[in-house]
């Protein structure tokens, strides 16, 4: 029999091959469909074997071929946590190939999208599978710049090639501290391969300098504030579909690195990093969905949501190491499953709903939302799942975002069991702040939806939109199925997920399928527990008698007057509540210190005809105070530096032997 890991590299090959397949076909008119369709089998079956080495629990397997280092080779190893996040990664790739093959008719130059698309979905499979530090790093560079060319794949959009830019550079940045990260774990030895590292003694300053460069290199790969600033400029950039990619699954390659250095790698963790990690997800998360609320680009606002659920990952992952550190292991063990839950869960509602804004914007050509409007008459199937995504992120009952955010809550009503007095006011305090961005992320969502598909339509565009394509919608529809199931059978999500916080923490969370019901009982049924089954079948009968009630109670007669405008009627859409108005009182309450958002009124005095007028100014504040300081002292240095090309001879050589004494000098001292 084949091993797992021998099938998961022979997917991948067969991935890099269809790159290929892409390039010769270029061409043809059947290079869409032929290059989706093979990228949909393929990730078919590698979800398979991942979901059955998942569950069947048989053991790490092991592969090694002879290319990369010649004293090293590459090493593959699939274990439960990689199995899990391939399972991530190519329910993830069948979506988009699936949605791709409609959306793919729409491209105006599919030949600078097919042959990204198999080797960013190989990228991702490596990167989860590599065993060693040099494939690590190789891989996962060749995963950032294949999804950079999908990033420029209309590069002559100068947002999208400034977009592309600043990729290029966070995605540079972070391999260097992940190449800064390894070696400190390597140590003077050079052991590069993950065993060695595993079984290798670090020292707790080392431990505290590893963590510090995973979240510099993972945590901007992921989205951690502040080094957000790629996102909401590259996965607006991309083709929808790759933006479903980069930000439901591309994201969790890079959480899936943090986990396997800073869990497995690293060896037994301290509290206070459980701390960093806590705040920095606490911190993320209302950043983001505060960024979030104040856009009005559809694709950007669901982006920015990427953030805050980043952060709300990471929250818990921190929440697992305080408690792993403090020898609270079923706690631990609550808390990681929370954030691979959590994981699992937002690559499907995030998905869905860039393949939602997909279809808006093939449909009406817009991606801004006070353009929109009124969709909900004509993109009625697209409506409907798009509001399933919608409030699944808010995590509303019975989805499955809901029971993620329920888990991570009982992880932190475990705090008063942690013996560090900073952690019994951090834990409670960050536990507010991520019931602060879930009460926002349901007001960011019914915006979204809101402005979106409700309502008039505000453009000739949303006037003449209609529904789209086969294809679009059954991914749509499949994924919208996945957010209900996982919500409302939540106990064998988490069955599934315990061999990984087994492997992980050492601990596992209780059998649930053993539960009444289909209950979810997290510690014990003293403290709580949640059916999502019984909460929908409360939902299906409370509703139903309603509309029993009304079509039996309720008058017969049929009555039609005006749409409700605001205290007057007015026959233009732009009487309408915008996305300006919708989160005004957000904006003024948070605005002002986050945004330094400032109101200008421009009143017309009495007797001109002149109409009155409201700006808003906002700043990023991350971008000026952080960002452009640095880009601002490169170009000095550049300037400076750029004189060097205009040196007489005797200037360079006068240089070069300056430097060479120089360099003997630090020998000397050094030896």
């Amino acid at each position: 029999m084949i091993p797992a890991v021998t099938q998961q590299i022979w997917c991948v090959a067969a991935l890099l091959g269809t790159t290929a397949l892409a390039i010769a076909t270029s061409r043809s008119r059947q290079s869409t469909s032929i290059v989706y369709g093979a990228t949909f089998a393929i990730s078919l079956i590698a979800l398979a074997g991942a979901v059955i080495s998942l569950i069947s629990g048989t053991g790490a397997t092991e592969l090694a071929l002879p290319i990369g280092l010649p004293w090293l080779g590459s090493h593959f190893r699939l274990d439960a946590l990689a199995a899990f996040f391939l399972v991530v990664v190519n329910l993830g790739g069948a979506a988009a190939s699936l949605y791709g093959l409609g959306y793919g008719s729409h491209e105006s130059a599919p030949q600078r999208i097919l042959p990204f698309f198999p080797a960013f979905l190989a990228g991702m499979n490596l990167v989860v599978l590599a065993d060693d530090a040099f494939t690590y790093l190789l891989c996962w560079e060749f995963m950032s710049l294949v999804s950079w060319a999908l990033v420029m794949a209309h590069h002559r959009d100068a947002d999208n090639a400034r977009a592309g830019y600043v990729y290029l550079v966070m995605a540079s940045f972070g391999t260097l501290a992940l190449l800064l990260a390894f070696g400190l774990l390597a140590g003077a030895g050079g052991s590069y391969s993950f065993a060695a590292i595993r079984a290798a003694r670090h020292t707790p300053s080392e431990a505290a300098l590893v963590l510090a460069l995973m979240l510099l290199g993972a945590g901007s790969k992921a989205g951690l504030i502040p080094l957000h600033v790629w996102l909401p400029l590259a996965h607006p950039a991309a083709p929808s579909h790759v933006s479903a990619l980069m930000s439901g699954v591309m994201t969790k390659v890079a959480i899936y690195g943090f986990i396997r250095v800073v869990f497995d790698l690293l060896g037994p963790p301290s509290w206070s990093a459980g701390v960093v990690v806590l705040i920095l997800g606490g911190a993320t998360a209302v950043m983001g969905i505060l960024y979030a609320l104040m856009e009005k680009d559809l694709k950007r606002l669901l982006a920015y949501s990427t953030i805050e659920n980043i952060g709300v990952i990471f929250a818990s992952l921190g929440l697992a190491l305080a408690f792993q550190a403090n020898g609270l292991g079923l706690a631990a063990a609550l808390a990681l499953t929370a954030a691979l839950f959590h994981v699992l869960n937002h690559s499907f509602f995030k998905s869905l709903l860039f393949f939602g804004a997909g279809a808006v914007l093939t449909s009406t050509g817009e991606r801004d939302m006070e353009k929109l409007g009124g969709l909900i008459h004509r993109m009625p199937l697209t409506s409907f799942v798009f509001l399933v995504g919608c409030v699944a992120i808010s995590a509303l009952p019975p989805f499955n975002g809901f029971v993620s955010e329920w888990l991570m809550f009982q992880a932190v009503l475990q705090s008063p069991d942690l013996p560090q007095w900073l952690l019994k006011i951090m834990v409670p305090a960050v536990g507010a702040l991520l019931a602060l961005a879930a009460a926002l992320a349901a007001a960011c969502f019914v915006k979204a939806f809101g402005i979106t598909f409700l309502g008039r339509a505000r453009s000739r565009a949303a006037e003449a939109a209609a529904e789209v394509d086969r294809y679009s919608l059954a991914a749509m529809f499949s994924l919208a199925v996945l957010c209900f199931l996982a919500g409302i059978l939540p106990g064998l999500v988490i069955d599934a997920l315990s061999p990984v916080a087994q492997a992980v923490i050492g601990h596992r969370m209780p059998l649930q399928a053993e539960d009444p019901w289909l209950s979810i009982v997290p510690i014990a049924e003293s403290r709580s527990s949640y059916n999502g089954l019984l909460v929908f079948a409360f939902i299906t009968a409370a509703a139903s008698l309603a509309v029993y009630f009304i079509h039996r109670f309720a008058s017969r007669a049929i009555r039609r007057g005006p749409a409700w405008g605001c205290g007057f009627s007015d026959p233009t859409p732009a009487a309408q509540y915008s996305g300006v108005s919708f989160v005004q009182p957000i904006r003024r309450v948070f605005g002002t210190l986050v945004f330094q958002a400032r109101e200008h009124v421009d009143m017309p005095a009495p007797g001109e005809l002149r109409p009155a007028r409201l700006r808003v100014d906002m700043h990023d504040l991350v971008w000026e105070r952080l960002y452009t300081p640095v880009t601002e002292l490169v170009w000095f240095f550049a300037d400076r530096l750029n004189q060097l090309q205009f040196l007489t001879i005797r200037r360079y050589l006068s240089l070069v032997f300056a430097t060479l004494v120089t360099l003997l000098l630090a020998l000397a001292i050094w030896s």
